[in-house]
């Protein structure tokens, strides 16, 4: 009886926290502090089942490919009207062998991954090189998938690359302007789990000249034989190089032509699993940059919560824009154009605001600090005065739970071995333009082994930056109107 309890008011906290949102558009903050649930149930011995999840295999996630309906071209305007699934890595498998059992050598190889991630945010903005290495361009939809199991991005989209169309899973990232994909000959490939691209078997190849608008475009563009090249450094070492070229990729039954992409001859690091990379950055060598005629800068995603049988979507163009979401608006910074600025105002635990200063949140005139959305990170990060404050809120109403040794990147972690259900307080987002976003329970305690050990999902940044990270994002659909300047949350979860 208390199992079916606990899955009711789990699925009843993720729609309190869409109609929160709602109702505070056309409410102040003061009002709203108490006007939803200060505590929620955690399903401790659900959450622990579900982290020996079978991966599906590829086969099970093929969007259905089809080259002779709804063609567009990155000149067009034609809109992209596919809804795409997304899928957390840790959902495929790029070997035959079950599951990992040792969810624990999972999950801190996910945060050291994590670590790296944020580690080259950082360096790309303003001040960041001061913390090590250089950062010259950035780094890197259908169903997404998650990409825990595969040593790549978090979440995986499989599209089409060519003509014809050869299925392939590419990292979905929202902090990356290029696409680009392996491509035969490969002098240095890292292993994926779809056969590398061969341009010479695709009849829609077209390299790019080194004279070209297109290459100009390009951060790092170079010319080899009259061809034009680029390069894209990532803070952790990986890199991919290649020739620029025109292509045609196909999104389910949605063919797009003369897409610049990416042919990575030469590529290493942290992409293992993937074919390559679906940059939905703000850029104009950006997926969604290209794509401006038709989709207007706008797409909406939902990430699957981990260990759950459901996957995530994809959508692009306006009309992916939902009716019913709370919107707050994009911040612009001019010395990190990639990236997608929100503003945030506070955190809140328990119904009760932390008493955080919001300066701390802002986005100085030198582009420092601030708050990204990015898909790529997957711990939210705070700067450290904010976090330690919030931790405390925390653990202040934590008191009844047994603790136990900090993990990783968390310090603040508890022994729920044995627990059916735990009540924890309500964890929440105060938006700079009214809206509070209150998270669902498993999106901010999570199991970091099979042994009943829960942490507290949020860590201390290493600069003023503010992250919010995939998990943090779980299970809500996400809207961005590029060109309205708008990001949507809710009305509808996955």
């Amino acid at each position: 009886m208390e199992t079916m309890v606990v899955a009711s008011l789990q699925s009843l906290a993720l729609v309190v926290m869409l109609l929160h949102l709602v109702t505070c558009t056309t409410t102040t903050t003061t009002n709203i502090t108490t006007s939803y649930p200060n505590f929620q149930h955690l399903n401790v011995k659900e959450t622990i089942t579900q982290l020996t999840t079978k991966p599906l295999k590829p086969t099970q996630l093929q969007e259905p490919l089809n080259n002779s309906k709804n063609e567009s071209s990155s000149e067009g305007k034609k809109p992209i009207s596919n809804k795409l699934k997304l899928v957390h890595r840790d959902k495929i498998s790029s070997d035959k062998k079950s599951h990992v059992a040792d969810y624990s050598r999972i999950f801190h190889a996910r945060m050291q991954r994590d670590a790296m991630r944020v580690s080259s945010i950082i360096r790309r903005l303003p001040g960041g090189a001061a913390a090590g290495g250089n950062y010259e361009v950035a780094d890197f939809g259908s169903e997404v998938v998650s990409g825990m199991d595969q040593g790549s991005g978090e979440y995986f989209v499989r599209i089409g690359v060519g003509s014809p169309a050869r299925s392939q899973y590419m990292v979905v990232d929202s902090g990356s302007d290029i696409v680009w994909v392996q491509c035969k000959p490969c002098t240095q490939c890292y292993r994926q789990t779809d056969p590398l691209f061969d341009p010479a078997t695709s009849a829609s190849f077209m390299g790019v000249s080194c004279g070209s608008s297109v290459c100009d475009r390009l951060e790092n563009a170079g010319c080899h034989a009259g061809r034009c090249k680029y390069e894209v450094s990532y803070g952790d070492g990986s890199y991919t190089k290649g020739t620029l070229a025109l292509e045609t990729l196909t999104f389910g039954r949605t063919v797009v032509r003369n897409v610049a992409i990416g042919c990575g001859h030469s590529n290493k690091g942290m992409f293992v699993g993937a074919a390559g990379l679906l940059g939905l950055g703000a850029g104009s060598m950006s997926f969604l940059g290209q794509m401006a005629g038709q989709i207007g800068g706008s797409f909406s995603y939902c990430l699957a919560s981990r260990g759950t049988g459901s996957s995530g979507s994809l959508e692009f163009g306006r009309e992916a824009l939902p009716e019913g979401a709370a919107w707050i608006p994009l911040i612009k910074n001019p010395r990190a154009p990639s990236f997608y600025y929100i503003g945030l105002s506070g955190l809140g635990v328990g119904g009760m605001r932390v008493p955080i200063p919001e300066d701390i949140f802002k986005l100085s005139e030198m582009g420092g600090g601030g708050v990204v959305m990015d898909t790529g990170t997957a711990v939210t990060r705070l700067p450290t005065s904010a976090y330690e404050a919030f931790r405390d809120a925390f653990v202040g109403q934590t008191g009844n739970l047994p603790r136990a040794s900090g993990v990783s990147i968390f310090d603040t972690c508890y022994n729920l071995l044995g627990f059916v259900s735990v009540r924890v307080p309500t964890v929440s987002f105060y938006f700079s333009d009214g809206p509070i976003l209150t998270l669902p329970a498993n999106n901010f305690l999570i199991p970091v082994d099979n042994a009943g050990t829960f942490c507290f999902a949020f860590a201390p940044s290493p600069s003023g930056l503010s992250i919010i990270g995939n998990i943090q994002q779980e299970g809500i659909q996400i809207s961005l109107d590029g060109a309205g300047g708008f990001v949507g949350f809710g009305p509808n979860v996955c």
